[in-house]
């Protein structure tokens, strides 16, 4: 086993927003156990190593055992029709992609569910950029400056979400939290509340909430944006 395998475990960590506690529960390690060999340089069990390659799959084995390649990888997303979806692949044939202009709740729920009644106000091509299945008009400023009101965000529907989840990325999430309905543009952190979910905003002014994982009924990757400066 490298010697520094422990090391880019709390790279990794550090990376996705991941707490070593919340890593220790999910693993089956004891309370401060891996803190405890990360600061004496230890290395980590066979069992807890399976036990972490299990939990967090996109962890690049050969990077994690030797240093070398990429930290993560992308092709560990599995869609409901268990097709692999590929963050980083490449376009298939530049595909026109429905842009929608969703005002209410009420449409972004259809949108993202059977999508019987919601009509594409225009057709998009984004060169370079994998499989999506919609692009969608920004509102509000809980994202700035990464994004905009006005801005247009292209996304991948996410099905299975506690095995599918990439920590530290953008979502579109629309949450059903005791009949309470909220639709969300976040990046997702895990919680150390278990089976929680952190929603952290990008603008300062905004807080960070926190919903059980169960109460998100929809989610999308943000896979890009498109940003128009000028109306002429």
């Amino acid at each position: 086993m490298a010697e520094n395998t422990i090391q880019r475990i709390k790279q990794y960590l550090d990376y996705k927003g991941i707490r070593v506690s919340v890593l220790e529960r999910e693993v089956g390690m004891s309370n401060g156990s891996f803190a405890s060999q990360l600061k004496k340089n230890k290395t980590i069990g066979i069992d807890k190593l399976e036990n972490i390659l299990n939990r967090y799959r996109d962890i690049n084995i050969e990077w994690l055992m030797t240093g070398d390649g990429n930290m993560i990888k992308w092709d560990v997303l599995h869609e409901k029709n268990n097709r692999l979806y590929q963050k980083t692949g490449k376009a298939i044939d530049n595909p026109e992609i429905p842009l929608y202009d969703i005002q209410t709740t009420a449409g972004i729920i259809d949108l993202f569910g059977d999508n019987e009644n919601q009509k594409p106000v225009d057709l998009i091509r984004i060169p370079k950029i994998s499989n999506c299945d919609g692009a969608l008009y920004v509102t509000g400023d809980s994202m700035h400056p990464l994004l905009k009101s006005g801005d247009i965000v292209v996304y991948k529907k996410i099905f299975n979400l506690e095995q599918n989840i990439i920590w530290g990325e953008m979502y579109l999430i629309y949450v059903n939290n005791d009949d309470n309905e909220y639709f969300f543009t976040r990046f997702l952190k895990q919680s150390e509340r278990e089976s929680h979910v952190l929603f952290v905003a990008q603008n300062p002014e905004h807080q960070t909430l926190e919903f059980p994982i169960t109460s998100i009924k929809s989610l999308a990757l943000v896979k890009g944006s498109i940003r128009i400066n000028s109306q002429f």
